[in-house]
């Protein structure tokens, strides 16, 4: 096996996704997760050019209506608001602002926190502990306080919603970067880069970061469902992303007051939360085992026997 071969990335391998296609067809929870978090996917990309007009247009003579009423057409399955807006189309336009905010707030607190974990991990005690007590004070107040102060301070925006959101989440990447760091710097092969010569930040990106990158993956898919939940409960508090914009813990919040007699107001909202959040767990427990080189063969085998 030559150099190149060793230091070619996972991903070039040409057999990568035929492996992981098979391990998560092994899976068949985990599957079902996938294409259902695809589908919400898709919606998001789609959703507002597609039924945008449909999700803003009052029809008061329709106001809080049934659900399961197929006469009138198959966007008003869900029943309506108490605006008279079919509430599959404001569902699937809500999809794309939920999303972005928990991307968004994900993306940055992971990016920001494993830089910073990567530097406490592999830099100097002083400054290691310059970081650590960053990261104390970030989690010594509680993060929706955090959220509620920030938020009524500067207003509900989805920018401001999102920023809050990763802030309160970098001590979670920091920490674990950092210990996973502290481990895999005294391995034979991070020696042995040292002795060859390897600068720091060589050694971080190019050889201890690939080792760290499956278990922050696994972290980000659960942070995904930690941080679209923190959202909906903000905007059901009444402090997050406000109307026009809509999400679905916006819509379970503005239907509170009619839960005795149109429930739907906020049960389809909420069951999109609950589905989406529980295959992002799903997803997340496969992806903890696919990307750990112990463990990965249990479904590799699996995948044999299915494929």
């Amino acid at each position: 096996m030559t150099l190149q071969t060793i230091d070619a990335p996972l991903s070039e391998d040409p057999s990568f996704l035929v492996r992981m296609g098979r391990m998560l067809w092994a899976d068949k929870f985990a599957l079902c997760a996938a294409l259902f978090l695809l589908i919400v996917l898709l919606l998001a990309i789609i959703g507002p050019h597609w039924l945008g007009d449909l999700a803003t247009k009052q029809n008061l003579r329709g106001r809080n209506a049934a659900p399961f009423d197929w006469e009138r057409g198959w966007v008003w399955w869900m029943g309506a608001d108490a605006l008279g807006r079919p509430l599959l189309a404001r569902i699937v336009v809500a999809t794309q602002n939920t999303l972005m905010v928990a991307a968004g707030a994900v993306a940055i607190s992971s990016i920001t926190g494993t830089l910073l974990g990567l530097i406490a991990g592999f830099s100097s005690p002083r400054v290691n502990q310059i970081i650590m007590r960053l990261a104390d004070v970030i989690m010594s107040f509680p993060s929706l306080l955090i959220a509620v102060i920030v938020l009524y301070v500067l207003g509900a925006s989805i920018l401001n919603l999102m920023l809050v959101l990763a802030i309160t989440r970098i001590p979670v990447y920091l920490r674990t970067t950092r210990a996973e760091v502290l481990e895999i710097r005294e391995r034979m092969f991070v020696q042995a880069a040292r002795v060859m010569g390897a600068s720091s930040k060589r050694i971080l990106f190019r050889h201890i970061l690939p080792v760290v990158l499956p278990t922050l993956t696994t972290l980000a898919t659960l942070d995904f469902a930690y941080v679209m939940l923190a959202e909906s409960a903000l905007s059901f508090l009444g402090i997050g992303i406000q109307p026009p914009e809509i999400t679905w813990g916006l819509m379970i919040a503005q239907g509170r007051q009619y839960l005795q007699n149109a429930w739907w107001l906020s049960f389809w909202p909420g069951l999109a939360i609950i589905l989406t959040t529980m295959s992002l767990n799903l997803l997340s427990n496969w992806m903890r085992i696919a990307l750990d080189p112990v463990q990965r063969w249990r479904l590799e085998m699996k995948g044999r026997k299915h494929g």
